[in-house]
């Protein structure tokens, strides 16, 4: 009953998993937490409280997933033992549900970038397609807070700029959660949606795009430099949710770095304050993603991707008419099952291509 390439036993996933060296890591960091003076410095204590909590939960769900597996190893021997076919499918039920959480874990050990862990900060725009190209940002931001909310991670709204007609023109949010950049770098790009328009009274079919921006949120131990020389800081009335200070005060704020031409903007706090140290946050994201790629040699993977909204640059296409297909053309993963998708089933995708960024596309 051993399905795909589950390891034959439970020792092997401890290596797999890196279990010996994160309970190795949980003595050091509890040795420093014992330290006399070691709630000197709040900031520091939290980081190192916060390593310690994900690995402790690192190795819990390691002993969970190894106790499933024994616990199906132990019903099927019982039904081998007093021959009763009718535990069967009992049996393959549980090895099928074990066998879905083990590849789950399996894909999570592949996020082992510096930056993987991090909260992800997620910039829709609309492109090429007019009022349809805005109602495609909205029906993507929903299907990336339907993901979000499936894995129990929290949204927030950072910027919001709602479209002429209807839909939304961009949108930038933050989900918080662990291995949330990880995950959300696999949406960076173009994407592609073919329908036949609502908006179109003749019925016919129209071809939209989007695009996707994707990138961690940094905290302060990362140190990025920034002349306050080459910033633009400009200030507007919030237009989106914000209670009572929104179209009231001039609180939301938008920095434009101007040697790279970066544009950042928040508008979700309550204070100008607030809005300022998020969007400076951003910049800082923005401007190290620009740094570290300009390195590789791959800066198309960082602004060269959100340039070009149109057609010949997309990474995946949403196809509700005349067929239903999601199809991502770097993996050529593909599902027929777009409404699944579009309430937040991406994890195909996500998957897909983890393993052909660490497979695949390095032997291109």
């Amino acid at each position: 009953m051993r399905q795909g390439n589950t390891p034959k036993s439970s020792q092997k996933w401890g290596i797999h998993f890196d279990v010996a060296n994160a309970a190795i890591k949980v003595r050091e960091l509890e040795s420093l937490s014992s330290e006399q003076d070691f709630w000197n410095d709040m900031e520091y204590a939290q980081k190192v409280l916060r390593q310690t909590k994900q690995l402790k939960d690192k190795i819990e769900e390691f002993d969970s997933l190894k106790k499933e597996y024994d616990d199906v190893l132990t019903l099927m021997e019982m039904g081998l033992e007093e021959r009763d076919e009718s535990i069967i499918p009992e049996a393959r039920e549980y090895f099928r549900s074990f066998c879905e959480k083990y590849e789950q874990k399996k894909i999570a050990t592949l996020l082992s970038g510096e930056y993987d862990k991090l909260n992800a900060i997620i910039t829709l725009h609309s492109g090429a397609g007019g009022t349809e190209a805005c109602d495609w940002v909205e029906m993507l931001l929903r299907m990336y807070v339907k993901w979000a909310e499936r894995r129990g991670f929290s949204v927030e709204t950072l910027d919001l700029l709602e479209g002429d007609e209807a839909g939304i023109k961009s949108v930038t949010i933050q989900i918080n959660g662990e291995n949330a950049y990880g995950y959300m770098m696999s949406e960076k790009g173009i994407h592609r949606l073919v329908r036949i328009s609502p908006f179109d009274s003749s019925g016919r079919r129209h071809t939209s795009f989007a695009s996707c921006d994707v990138m961690p949120e940094l905290d302060d131990s990362i140190e990025v430099e920034i002349n306050p020389e080459e910033l633009r800081i400009d200030t507007y009335r919030s237009s989106g949710a914000g209670g009572q200070h929104v179209n009231k005060t001039e609180s939301a704020i938008r920095i434009t770095h101007i040697p790279t031409n970066i544009v950042v903007q928040c508008q979700n706090e309550r204070s100008q304050f607030q809005n300022k140290d998020r969007a400076m946050k951003m910049l800082k994201a923005k401007l190290l993603e620009t740094k570290r790629a300009e390195q590789t040699e791959k800066i198309s993977g960082v602004r060269g991707e959100v340039k070009d909204i149109g057609w010949s640059s997309q990474i995946r296409s949403y196809v509700f008419h005349p067929y239903s297909m999601v199809k991502d053309h770097r993996t050529d993963a593909e599902t027929g099952n777009i409404g699944a998708v579009m309430d937040g089933a991406v994890d195909l995708f996500m998957n897909s291509y983890l393993i052909w960024k660490t497979t695949g596309a390095n032997n291109e």
